[in-house]
C-alpha cells in the first residue's frame, strides 16, 4: 500500500509541476525504485481507478480522485468545522463564523453564538458584499490583484461603516496590510460599531475554500484582539489540517 501511495503522489506532484503525468521510466526515476516495482505499483493504481494511462503510455490522475476529494472536503467543512466554530467561540466568548465566496459576496455557512455575545439573529445562508467583510478579505487571501479587480468589476463600494473601502485599491492596501499581520481585521467596515478577525482556510490544494471569523462589538473584541487572534490562527491552522492542507516549509 505505502509503495501503490507514493507512486500515485509522484504523479500527482507531476501534474502540479505542469507536467501530464509521467510514463513507468519517469517515476521510477522520480522515486528512485526498481521500474518493475514501479510498474506493478501503476498498474494496480490503473485498477482500482485512481490512476488512467494514455496512448502514450502516461500515467495521468483519474480526476474522479479529486472530486471525491473535494466531496470529502465540503463535508469536513461541515463537520469539522462546527467542531472549530465551537471551540473558538467557547475559547473567545464572542461569535464565531465560517464563510464562503459566492461571486462578490461572502455568506455565512456555519455559526457558533454564544449566549454571552451581543450578537443577535442568524447570518446562516445571508450574503454580505466582499469588500467590506473580513471573510471577503480571507476569502480572497491568495488571489492576484487582477484577480480581486474581476471580482468587483462594477461593483459600487456602497459605505456601509464609517471606515468601508473607498474603492478596489482601497480594498487592496487593508488585503495586504493583514497578510503581513497573518490575519483580517475589519474595523467598522461593515457597520458602525462592529469589529471582526478573520483568517483563510485552505484546502489539500492549497486553495482558500472558506474563511473563520470572529464577530463583535468594538468596545468588546478590540481590546483583546491579540488573544483572540492568536485563537483564530490556532483554530484555522486545526481546520485546515483536517482538509488536508500541507503549507510550505
Amino acid at each position: 500500500m505505502g509503495r501503490g501511495i507514493q507512486s500515485l503522489l509522484a504523479v500527482g506532484a507531476r501534474h502540479t509541476a505542469g507536467q501530464r503525468g509521467g510514463t513507468v521510466a519517469d517515476i521510477a526515476a522520480d522515486l528512485g525504485k526498481d521500474r518493475s516495482q514501479v510498474s506493478r505499483t501503476l498498474r494496480s493504481g490503473q485498477q482500482a481507478g485512481f490512476l488512467a494511462k494514455t496512448g502514450q503510455r502516461t500515467f495521468t490522475l483519474d480526476w474522479s480522485v479529486l472530486t471525491a476529494a473535494q466531496q470529502l472536503t465540503v463535508r469536513r467543512l461541515q463537520t469539522d468545522g462546527t467542531t472549530a466554530l465551537d471551540r473558538l467561540a467557547a475559547a473567545t466568548g464572542e461569535a464565531c463564523f465560517l464563510g464562503v465566496l459566492q461571486g462578490n459576496s461572502t455568506v455565512t455557512i456555519g455559526e457558533s453564538v454564544p449566549t454571552e455575545s451581543k450578537l443577535v439573529g442568524s447570518w446562516l445562508g445571508r450574503p454580505y458584499p466582499a469588500y467590506c467583510s473580513d471573510a471577503g478579505q480571507a476569502m480572497l487571501w491568495e488571489a492576484s490583484p487582477d484577480e480581486i479587480r474581476n471580482v468587483f468589476a462594477g461593483v459600487d463600494f456602497v459605505r456601509h461603516g464609517p471606515n468601508t473601502p473607498a474603492d478596489v485599491g482601497d480594498f487592496l492596501g487593508r488585503l495586504a496590510a493583514a497578510k503581513v499581520r497573518g490575519y483580517s481585521v475589519v474595523d467598522q467596515e461593515a457597520e458602525p460599531g462592529l469589529y471582526s478577525l478573520a483568517a483563510p482556510i485552505h484546502d489539500f490544494k492549497g486553495d482558500v475554500v472558506a474563511a473563520l471569523q470572529i464577530v463583535g462589538t468594538r468596545t468588546a473584541l478590540e481590546p483583546k484582539r491579540e488573544s483572540c487572534a492568536a485563537e483564530l490562527l490556532e483554530h484555522s491552522r486545526w481546520l485546515e489540517s483536517r482538509l488536508g492542507y500541507r503549507p510550505a516549509c
